[in-house]
């Protein structure tokens, strides 16, 4: 009688119990773990996304910067119908007015005054005087006597020193200069990049391609940003040059695409063509 109780007062679990058990148990675990996977990949795609876009508008902002800061006439664009198209110029270190300046048909002369631009004069820049054309910045020879563009020795006060007897070959009307370094390119890929490029020879009378330009300076540009989309040869840079009344014009229209999601920008820079 006392062996009977016993056996009634144990307990357990049948295998039919711990079957159900162990396929509730997983049907939870899977549902969680898709809500946690799915939840996850939405993260993961819009921080993908999040940051192509915040990309594309550093890249599209600096590059409104500084071709508004541009030398007129000094922009000109090239490109390879399957590789990569780039913009080039020449961004202004200083301007100001000058007073006096050894300027054709005057003859050459070592010193010339000027007023002194709110940046100052780095004596490392070259003074620039009314350039109506790219090839009187990238063709110039500042080593020469007359032209466009000439090297500094000296500045003191007003008065610029040159590295020898110059002579400029053309007035502004607006006896307007300018102070500047060297060349900037920004270059669209076809492998979806943007690069910048400085530092390079700039006095060239053909534009540099990104061969060149690396060459010169031992790095590959600086990435600036990626995911640009190249259809059909469409590239994203139009030039439009200056005229005696209009500025120029560079419209940029890049087409950026994440996670097969796709936007593009239609931003136009005004160039101020006062030379």
């Amino acid at each position: 009688m006392l062996s009977s109780v016993r056996r009634g007062k144990s307990s357990g679990f049948t295998l039919v119990e711990m079957v159900m058990v162990i396929i509730i148990l997983g049907v939870m675990v899977l549902g969680v773990s898709s809500f946690v996977i799915i939840g996850t990949r939405i993260f993961v795609e819009s921080t993908t996304v999040d940051q192509v876009l915040s990309q594309s508008r550093f890249v599209m902002e600096r590059m409104t910067r500084e071709m508004r800061n541009a030398v007129p006439n000094s922009l000109r664009v090239t490109e390879s119908p399957v590789t990569f198209q780039c913009i080039e110029f020449v961004p202004i270190q200083a301007s100001g007015s000058y007073l006096d300046l050894p300027i054709s048909p005057e003859p050459t002369r070592l010193t010339g005054t000027v007023m002194v631009p709110s940046q100052g004069i780095d004596t490392d820049h070259r003074i620039l005087v009314y350039p109506l054309r790219p090839a009187d910045i990238y063709a110039a020879t500042p080593t020469a006597s007359t032209g466009h563009l000439f090297d500094v020795k000296d500045f003191d006060s007003n008065t610029l020193t040159f590295e020898r007897a110059v002579r400029f070959s053309e007035a502004s009307p607006r006896n307007r200069f300018f102070m500047v370094g060297n060349a900037v390119s920004y270059c669209f890929f076809a492998d979806g990049n943007i690069r910048r490029y400085s530092g390079y020879n700039m006095f060239n009378t053909d534009q540099p391609t990104p061969a060149d330009m690396a060459g010169d300076t031992d790095t590959d540009g600086a990435l600036m940003a990626e995911n640009v989309m190249i259809t059909g040869g469409n590239w994203p840079i139009s030039y439009t040059p200056g005229t005696l009344i209009n500025n120029a014009v560079v419209q940029l229209t890049p087409q950026f695409e994440v996670n097969e999601q796709a936007f593009q920008y239609q931003h136009q820079v005004q160039v101020v063509n006062v030379p």
